[in-house]
């Protein structure tokens, strides 16, 4: 019987007191050498270069969660109290008491009244244009959208403004009403009680998945590197880590969608929004992507837009938001605000404010701040007061981080979304499900949720790796969550683009 020897055996010792690739392994030279000839300093821990790379968490400051069980959310929201429209003056020294006559355009939020207005005669009213304001008693009002007035202290209405000054030109305003000894309401068809009018609005929930998948094999593999995840678990096997990020990338996404979703799909033809919200037009096979709406186009729709405080100097910035707040007065605004701003805008606002000092010019004094000698200057501001208003200012990660909106701000350079201003404390509306009103945040997610299922936020896990579910030599770990975001008062929140 032969017996060969291998012939790569290191089996005879090297005389020289040296190292040599010949008596040590070499971690890097081959492929079967996995350690080096000088054992290395390993850092087991994996760096986390990028901070806390998640940006979820906006909402669950400002906002609340509630469950669902139909396909859609609808709300009310109340109109304005006071009657107050825009329109022409179509003839200043005409009817039936000679004193002018104005057709109405638009209600004072631009939408269409004409005939449907709440005017009536003997109201008393406030009609201003840039040329003056004058007061009258109304004479007349008709089936048509013109009324007649008798002006206060003047002949008629010649005496300050011009005819046909342009569509919505005026606006007229209802203070009160004057009637004379004895008589009685118009006993014409035109004259009716004012009705309120509120305003409905709906959106539906979107599906969002993702899920995870790893072989048998490689959960029992061991790594070099000790990984931390998000949610703070940490150990040496990679594909937790990995199962985490996607789970954290996910509830990103539950976030962004909320923030960032739009109404209406292509795939019918339309781009003007939702156009059915049947059952053909929710579920699949029925070719239409209805989407759903986010908080910024919520607030591009039905909220405010400002281009304002972008750091051009205090001066201006200040100036900018005054207008700010003058638009918060003519919506009735709340007091308390929260500012979710991007570092740019922050900065900003911190030049701006610190501006206000009477020192800032040639140094920075003490007290203003609350800086010391002793202490670091410290010019950044969190909260502030301003008018009648409160505002507490912070920067939002989803802004500024290149990965999400801040990459995309950096390309846009157009409109790039900077901030937002919302509303802190809640509001009262009418829900259609329950029949009552509630008050609620201004924002709030709505999931759906019955006793035999909750879509807030489900996990689950396939397989026959942590879960004996199948044949697969894999573990697939599932996620799921149906949800939507109602913006209830959108006129009390400020887009900063």
């Amino acid at each position: 019987m032969a017996i060969t020897a291998g012939g790569s055996l290191n089996s005879v010792a090297i005389p020289q007191k040296q190292t040599l690739a010949t008596n040590y392994l070499d971690f890097t030279s081959g492929a079967n050498d996995w350690a080096q000839q000088y054992l290395p300093d390993l850092m087991e821990k994996e760096a986390e270069v990028f901070g806390p790379r998640t940006i979820s968490g906006f909402l669950s400051q400002v906002g609340a969660e509630e469950a669902m069980t139909a396909d859609q959310v609808v709300w009310s929201e109340q109109g304005r109290l006071h009657l107050s429209y825009t329109g022409q003056i179509t003839n200043g020294d005409a009817g039936t008491v000679a004193g002018g006559q104005i057709t109405i355009g638009n209600d004072i939020d631009g939408q269409t009244a004409g005939a449907s207005h709440g005017i009536r005669k003997n109201d008393t009213v406030i009609i201003a244009s840039s040329e003056g304001t004058v007061k009258a008693l109304v004479t007349l009002t008709d089936a048509t959208a013109v009324i007649e007035v008798a002006p206060y202290g003047v002949v008629d209405l010649n005496d300050v403004f011009t005819d046909n000054q342009g569509a919505n030109s005026v606006t007229v305003l209802v203070y009160g009403s004057e009637y004379k000894k004895g008589d009685d309401y118009d006993g014409s068809s035109t004259r009716g009680a004012n009705e309120p009018v509120f305003k409905s609005f709906s959106n539906k929930p979107i599906i969002l998945k993702d899920y995870y998948e790893v072989s048998g094999s490689d959960t029992a593999r061991i790594g070099w590197v000790e990984t931390t995840s998000e949610d703070g678990a940490s150990g040496y096997l990679w594909y937790l880590k990995a199962e985490a990020d996607t789970r954290a990338r996910f509830t990103d996404y539950l976030e962004m969608a909320m923030l960032e979703g739009v109404k209406g799909g292509a795939s019918g033809g339309y781009t003007g929004g939702v156009a059915d919200l049947t059952d053909s037009h929710l579920y699949a096979g029925g070719g239409e992507v209805t989407g759903t709406q986010g908080l910024f186009n919520a607030i591009e729709e039905r909220g405010n837009v400002t281009s304002g405080v972008t750091g051009v100097n205090a001066a201006t910035d200040l100036a900018e938001f005054d207008a700010i707040l003058a638009e918060f007065d003519k919506q009735g605004a709340i007091e308390e605000n929260m500012m979710f701003v991007n570092r740019a805008t922050s900065l900003a606002m911190d030049d701006m404010l610190a501006s206000m000092n009477s020192y800032g010019a040639g140094g920075t004094s003490y007290g203003v701040f609350d800086n010391e000698e002793d202490m670091a200057l410290n010019l950044g501001f969190s909260g502030f007061r301003r008018g009648s208003y409160d505002f507490y200012k912070s920067d939002m990660r989803y802004l500024n981080d290149k990965a999400t909106r801040g990459g995309i701000n950096s390309r846009d350079i157009t409109a790039p979304i900077r901030g937002v201003i919302v509303p802190a404390g809640t509001s009262s509306v009418y829900d259609q499900s329950l029949g009552k009103n509630l008050k609620r945040p201004f924002l709030h997610v709505r999931y759906r949720a019955s006793q035999t299922d909750n879509r807030k936020f489900k996990t689950w896990v396939t397989g026959s790796v942590g879960a004996t579910t199948s044949d697969l030599d894999a573990m697939q770990i599932n996620y799921l969550s149906e949800r939507c975001l109602v913006t209830q008062g959108a006129n009390n929140f400020m887009l900063m683009r």
